[in-house]
């Protein structure tokens, strides 16, 4: 790439799921804080110079509270909860991050002096779903909220909780026959006016997301406004919508906000936007998105770290490991090491469950699209009897390629979810009861085995299939997974490294390395 400050970039900006972004913009920098729910470490922050190309900035936290669901000990999980829909800010010299944890019912801000941290964070005890945050020009601070009716709080000036006697009122209310009324809400000031960007999905017209903005003088005012985007860039009527927006140096207007695109999630998708007569405009001169626009680099030439990417597995004693990876919920110190065996993950397993989803310790990175892959060398010669070691993909219907040892030695299966069921709620449970089925398996020897998945995203046909090496041929082994998006776990697709006992506690995996690769397939 010459050394050029003008980009020509294609959307989607990033085909990964980074769901619920909220994105500032700090003198050339940009940040963008995105959904982690039940990974961990979680409140990831990237950070650009162009709006187009990203890395990871930061984990606010590695440990949100620790409480018996958030490290898969009680029985039930966090799936789907946890941290949700951030509003990032930054105020008098310091980032502000505000959010909601649907498992602890409660909101949470973190703040600190530098993007990098460290971050401090303080508990505000109400729900503020969805919410957003604005820092006024004269001291007073004002969260918006809410589904369907969206609401306006004044805060306390340390942020502690609800000002008493403040603003507290409806401003916005969903009154049509909606799907999903307002909700994902996004706050702002700009030239003295109070501005409003929410999604909704209605029931007539085009049946999907569409974004919102309104607009009032006062911030307590009435707030008018009506559709501003409704738009599906032409794939399975997905609406693009919620997110934040940004200006740039220059001052040109861009709203990030994300698109449903099947098993791999719901991604980033950058759009223009412009101002007439103070009222926002988004998308091009038809008011489409487009799929390839133009961005301005404020330095070029930098140089991004991936998002996802290999890893050799060559950590020191108390070195951090790689942005790319996050945990299946809190991992358990005692159950992973790196300098067990220098050069390999080494998982021993701490506890006898079920099934896959139930597993501790489990290290997991995005897949992406349109194709991605995955492989690891597994050592599995310290395996338990009934232990299952090995690479999948992790959602609700999720698909492994395991190890497992018996009493007559060792088989390679490939294994996937049961029957989904459903709770009292009739809602699918977020934590299957149930051992996976089984949809092929051989017998193997020796100690070592290279596993493989492969993943096709292309145009929502979302199919998993799962290979072993045999010499230097892949070869297939049990059905090809059809993934599904579900909520009960709400997110996107996982590529997994896992280790499991369902009968004795103490067995380990040795992983040599994890190499990955993303395709036009």
């Amino acid at each position: 790439m010459e050394m050029n400050d003008m980009l020509t970039v294609r959307n989607p900006i990033i085909w990964a799921d980074i769901p619920d972004v909220d994105v500032i913009r700090v003198e050339d920098t940009y940040y963008m804080v995105s959904t982690t729910m039940h990974s961990m470490p979680g409140g990831v922050i990237f950070r650009s110079y162009d709006l187009a190309h990203w890395e990871v900035a930061v984990y606010m936290y590695d440990i949100l509270d620790g409480t018996p669901a958030q490290r898969l000990e009680d029985g039930k999980g966090m799936y789907s909860a946890g941290m949700w829909a951030a509003s990032l800010r930054y105020h008098n010299g310091r980032f502000y991050c505000f959010f909601i944890a649907n498992d602890t019912r409660q909101t949470y801000v973190y703040s600190a002096d530098r993007i990098e941290g460290p971050w401090t964070r303080h508990l505000i005890d109400a729900f503020y779903h969805d919410c957003s945050v604005l820092f006024d020009d004269d001291g007073r601070v004002y969260v918006i909220y809410g589904n369907g009716e969206i609401h306006l709080t004044e805060l306390l000036p340390d942020l502690s909780g609800p000002k008493p006697g403040g603003i507290d009122k409806v401003i916005i209310m969903d009154n049509d026959i909606v799907t999903l009324r307002y909700e994902g809400s996004h706050f702002y000031k700009i030239n003295g006016k109070y501005y409003v960007f929410l999604i909704h999905w209605r029931n007539e017209g085009t049946k999907r997301r569409v974004e919102a903005a309104f607009v009032a003088d006062r911030v307590d005012g009435i707030y008018k406004g009506r559709n501003v985007l409704d738009d599906d860039m032409g794939y399975h009527n997905a609406g693009v919508a919620q997110g934040g927006i940004v200006d740039t140096p220059e001052g040109d207007w861009y709203a990030m906000l994300f698109q449903d695109h099947g098993a791999v999630g719901r991604i980033p998708v950058l759009v223009p936007m412009h101002w007439e007569n103070d009222f926002p405009v988004l998308g091009d001169e038809n008011g489409k998105v487009p799929h390839e626009l133009t961005v301005k680099s404020t330095r070029p030439g930098y140089e991004y770290a991936p998002i996802v990417g290999n890893d050799e597995f060559e950590y020191g004693e108390g070195e951090k490991l790689s942005a790319v990876w996050q945990w299946n919920h809190i991992p358990d110190p005692s159950g992973f090491s790196f300098t067990q065996r220098p050069g390999f993950l080494r998982l021993t397993t701490t506890h006898v469950v079920r099934n896959f989803v139930q597993a501790k310790n489990t290290l997991t990175q995005r897949t992406f699209g349109p194709c991605s892959w995955a492989e690891t060398v597994l050592d599995f010669s310290g395996l338990k009897v009934g232990d299952y070691a090995g690479i999948g993909v992790i959602q609700s219907h999720y698909g492994i390629l395991a190890v497992t040892r018996e009493k007559d030695g060792y088989y390679l299966v490939q294994m996937g979810r049961s029957e989904q069921k459903t709770g009292e709620n009739g809602r699918p449970l977020r934590y299957d009861p149930d051992p996976g089925i089984e949809h092929g398996r051989i017998p193997i020897t020796g100690k070592e085995i290279t596993l493989r998945v492969e993943c096709d995203f292309r145009d929502n046909v979302d199919l998993a299939r799962f290979y072993y090496k045999n010499g230097d041929v892949y070869k297939p082994l049990g059905e090809t997974l059809h993934m599904l998006y579900t909520l009960d776990h709400f997110m996107g697709y996982r590529f997994a490294l896992f280790a499991f006992a369902t009968e004795e506690a103490g067995g380990c995996a040795d992983f040599d390395f994890y190499h990955m690769g993303i395709e036009e397939g």
